[in-house]
């Protein structure tokens, strides 16, 4: 199933994915629910009934609805990943790092990204020119989680996956250079942009060979697969829950895979007027345009 959050509320996408319906009109218990709420109270049995009665349900057609991030306003940070591909190591090594990464990192690089508001598809990302000039994209793989977990071994981390979605990373990089971590440069509003939808991890087989694609302007920047991922999905959650308590509706981005500005010699910066789309075939294109 395909989850979204739209203005009035939580539906589900049709199978030929152009109505949304309404989660309320099936289970009514849910009405008022946040996404993160949804997915803590909803059962096995609960998923059953959406699954089987959607399709004699009400339809509103897409084209009639707003659809904002699955996750408009998350329970806590964002978890990130950074340099979990190679090719994207090593251009970081090689334009902006000073020799961090010579080689790869024993173990993951993780930070978090302050998110008071998940921008949806179409909305506007806000590009604070007068703080950073050096606006970036990265396309990757975001991992919703469905059920409070800590110390999860790697051979358990589907079990706690509610689903997953499309994740647009941006990045202020000279604030990332200045600030020698990467917290302040991730975090400005509007830098968090997901969707179109989360996918229920039944929909993608485990282990996840997914593509992951950014365009911006219609150019391809990026284009990569998340098996090439140096830590999967199973390792990240095993890491990232290892004394730490994960709870249903928290996000862990996954990293992204080399292609971004910051990578080329000459380097394209998202400016105003330019429209970015990150896509993950199996789950969507998110679109959003810089302001």
């Amino acid at each position: 199933m395909r989850f979204v959050t739209y203005t009035e509320g939580l539906g589900i996408l049709s199978q030929d994915q152009r109505s949304v319906i309404p989660v309320s009109d099936i289970l009514p218990r849910t009405a008022g629910m946040s996404m993160p709420q949804l997915i803590a109270a909803l059962t096995a049995d609960d998923m059953a009934t959406l699954a089987n009665t959607a399709a004699s349900s009400n339809c509103i057609p897409i084209d009639q609805v707003k659809l904002l991030s699955p996750i408009p306003r998350p329970i806590h940070d964002v978890m990130c990943v950074g340099v979990n591909y190679l090719e994207h190591l090593q251009e970081a090594n090689r334009v902006s790092t000073g020799g961090k990464f010579k080689e790869k990192p024993a173990r993951s690089i993780y930070f978090s990204k302050r998110a008071t508001e998940i921008i949806g598809p179409e909305a506007e990302i806000i590009s604070h020119p007068d703080l950073d000039p050096e606006l970036d994209y990265e396309v990757e793989l975001a991992v919703i989680i469905g059920k409070t977990c800590r110390d999860v071994k790697p051979e358990d981390a589907e079990e706690v996956i509610f689903g997953y979605s499309v994740f647009n990373d941006l990045s202020s990089r000279i604030l990332q250079r200045e600030h020698k971590q990467w917290f302040r440069g991730k975090s400005l509003d509007t830098y968090t942009a997901m969707g179109p939808c989360i996918v229920t991890k039944d929909e993608l087989p485990f282990p996840l060979e997914l593509d992951v694609i950014a365009f911006v302007n219609g150019e391809k920047r990026q284009h990569s697969n998340t098996r090439l991922m140096m830590n999967g999905v199973a390792g990240l959650i095993a890491d990232l829950s290892a004394g730490t308590t994960l709870e249903p509706g928290d996000i862990i981005a996954t990293g992204t895979p080399s292609g971004v500005a910051m990578g080329m010699d000459a380097p394209k910066w998202l400016k105003a007027g330019d429209t970015v789309t990150v896509e993950i075939p199996e789950i969507g294109k998110l679109t959003n345009y810089v302001k």
